[in-house]
């Protein structure tokens, strides 16, 4: 069963292929993603890593967290399952067409049918 690990605080000039290299020490890399800004193309300073087994997933975590890279000292854990950051879910914070707000902080417009509102808007 693969492992995911996460891998923080990497310099932004570290590529996919040192960190391979690095980890491949622990046992068998089955892939790893650096994550990019979709906008700029630069590394975020973080990446996953997927390692074959259990066991060499914590041998990693074991040899690897603070070890030094590229001058800084990385972070390595279990990744954690991805949480919903509300991004890219319009719908629920977005006035619909009648300017109704939909739920969430701030929920923003006003009722057009009970004459609502929630004063003036500040932006």
């Amino acid at each position: 069963m693969e492992i995911k690990l996460y891998v923080g605080n990497l310099s932004f000039t570290t590529t996919e292929d040192a960190i391979r290299t690095l980890f491949a020490q622990a046992g068998t890399v089955t892939s790893v993603e650096v994550i990019k800004d979709r906008f700029t193309g630069n590394s975020k300073g973080f990446a996953f890593v997927q390692m074959s087994s259990q066991q060499e997933a914590e041998k990693a975590i074991t040899m690897f967290n603070g070890y030094s890279l590229d001058n800084r000292e990385i972070k390595v854990n279990p990744a954690r399952p991805r949480e919903e950051s509300g991004r890219g879910n319009f719908g629920d914070r977005r006035n619909d067409s009648y300017g109704r707000g939909r739920g969430g902080p701030g929920g923003g417009g006003r009722n057009r049918r009970s004459g609502g509102g929630s004063g003036p808007r500040r932006y």
